[in-house]
């Protein structure tokens, strides 16, 4: 009789790649799964839930992301100041086209992964930049062309 049991990985087994993605034109939630799935490694045969085993994903060119529908004006984020009175909000619109518009794609891929000290762990191994250039050109990262993998992934208008 065969021994059928599952292969768990150990954190010092994991094998690691750099991936580079450019977001120009791709839409926001599409591209934020892809993302939260290949930092947290479930597109590997070898996916242990408990474990980092995802690859380190760069985005550049966050900036250039687009919205569906109206939620560059509609969809709107709050947060409280902790005074009376102090809640604020803030549209996507106003995000994107504001001076840290790589924190829309970063919040959307947040919270797409586990809550706790895994997902803090695995949140680290994204980089996004809002320009076209970033500092990673030394791990030689390959390119993940996210637009080609399903025709609804890209947005122009």
């Amino acid at each position: 009789m065969m021994d059928k049991t599952t292969q768990s990985l150990r954190s010092q087994d994991v094998n690691k790649k750099w991936i580079l993605i450019d977001a120009e034109d791709l839409v926001l939630g599409r591209l934020a799964t892809i993302v939260a799935n290949r930092l947290r490694g479930k597109h590997l045969a070898s996916y242990t839930p408990h474990v980092d085993c995802g690859d380190n994903v760069i985005i550049i060119n966050a900036e250039k992301v687009h919205v569906t529908g109206n939620k560059l004006k509609d969809k709107m984020f709050y947060w409280h100041t902790g005074y009376a009175g102090g809640i604020k909000e803030r549209s996507m619109g106003q995000i994107l086209g504001g001076r840290f518009p790589e924190r829309a794609i970063q919040k959307a891929v947040e919270r797409m992964v586990p809550r706790g000290p895994l997902g803090r762990q695995i949140m680290t191994n994204l980089k996004v930049y809002a320009g076209a250039n970033h500092p990673h050109e030394a791990q030689n990262p390959t390119v993940l062309d996210v637009a080609s993998l399903n025709r609804k992934n890209k947005r122009s208008i």
